[in-house]
Order: C-alpha cells, then sequence, then structure tokens
C-alpha cells in the first residue's frame, strides 16, 4: 500500500502545483498604470474602448508582453490623484502614465496648487521605484493669457525637474475637433482615443524600452 499511496501523493503535490506555476508566469508581463480622470476612465465608452484598453491592445499587437490597469476615476482632479495614489501603487507597477489637471483647469483652480500636487505624486513614484511619463494639459483660452500660461507651463518644467518622460498634450489631435468628441466636446469619442493612442504610442513604447534595459 505504501508503494501506491507515493505516486498519489506525488501526482496530487503534481497537480496543485502546475497551476501555481502557470500564475507565475502569467504575471511575467509588465504592468503600466495610467493614473488619471475620466479621460483614463473612458466615461461615455465601454470598458473596451477606453484609453487603458486600447493602449493594452496595441502595445500588444506591436510585441510587448504589458497590462495596462486603468485608475482612472471621472472627476478627478490633481488634488484627488495624490489622495489615492498609495492605494493605485498597491497593484505594484512598472511604469505610471499620469494623465492628471484637466479637471483642475476647467474649475479655474490655482496652477501653482496643479503644480504642488503633481510635484508630490512624482516625487511619491520616484520613491516607490516607478518608471514616469507625465502626460501634459492645456487650460481652455477663455480662462485668460495669464492662467493659461500658468497652468501649461506646469507640465514640461515638472518633467524636466523630476527627469521623467514627457507627452507635452495627452489630446493633441482630439481637442476641438467635434467628429473626434462625445457630445459634450470634452470627452473623446471611441475613433478621439484611437488618435491619442496612436499618437502617444511611441513614447509609452520608448518609456517601456528603458525598463528593459
Amino acid at each position: 500500500m505504501r508503494l501506491i499511496k507515493f505516486p498519489l501523493l506525488l501526482l496530487a503535490l503534481t497537480c496543485v502545483c502546475q497551476p501555481l506555476l502557470a500564475n507565475d508566469t502569467s504575471e511575467s508581463h509588465l504592468r503600466l498604470l495610467v493614473l488619471g480622470d475620466s479621460l483614463a476612465a473612458g466615461y461615455g465608452l465601454a470598458a473596451e474602448e477606453a484609453f487603458p484598453a486600447q493602449l493594452e491592445k496595441a502595445l500588444q499587437q506591436a510585441g510587448h508582453d504589458v497590462k495596462v490597469i486603468n485608475s482612472g476615476v471621472s472627476g478627478d482632479t490633481t488634488a484627488g490623484g495624490l489622495a489615492r495614489l498609495d492605494w493605485a501603487l498597491a497593484d505594484k507597477p512598472d511604469l505610471v502614465l499620469v494623465e492628471l489637471g484637466g479637471n483642475d483647469a476647467l474649475r479655474g483652480l490655482p496652477p501653482e496648487e496643479t503644480r504642488a500636487n503633481l510635484d508630490a505624486i512624482l516625487e511619491h513614484l520616484g520613491r516607490a521605484g516607478a518608471k514616469v511619463l507625465l502626460a501634459g494639459m492645456q487650460a481652455p483660452r477663455n480662462l485668460g493669457e495669464q492662467y493659461t500660461t500658468a497652468f501649461n507651463r506646469v507640465y514640461p518644467q515638472l518633467a524636466k525637474q523630476h527627469r521623467v518622460a514627457f507627452y507635452p498634450f495627452f489630446l493633441d489631435g482630439v481637442a476641438l475637433d467635434p467628429s473626434l468628441n462625445q457630445a459634450d466636446g470634452i470627452h473623446p469619442n471611441v475613433r478621439g482615443v484611437a488618435v491619442i493612442v496612436a499618437r502617444i504610442l511611441p513614447v509609452v513604447e520608448a518609456a517601456l524600452r528603458t525598463l528593459q534595459k
């Protein structure tokens, strides 16, 4: 009986270990976290149409083994992003794409507050050991030249200060184009998201390559 029990035990252990090994293999991909607002969350879109999902698909089609995590919260400001940063980092991302600040501008919040919040976010991410890609935003022109200038320069200055990858304007090629936005004129439609992904993809790929060196 002892000779029979041992093979059975070995078989049982093999059955238990194989799924664990498979799970380990599935976790070998890089993790890209999109920390953002409704532009990341996919306001008005199905989950598979949102920016993170479309970006993941584009990256995988380009040969990158990447999981893109959607950490977008509609209505979030830079202060909101900072407040939930530790929670977002629980996913232990290798690269974080920071897409925040649009709601700060829409609400006319002081640019110095936006700068302080983004500065704290980038500082925190640096301490956490995550690579960062900062996506810039631009203030609406109806807020006045002084406000627009002060707000828009926050992003390139912080990118230089923290030495992180930088994409100047997240909505480049999409903003103010009715055919690429939903009825509110603010949130991209499916085609608009596709344009954003196509334009930012080379910058994301370059950031990913730095992780593989």
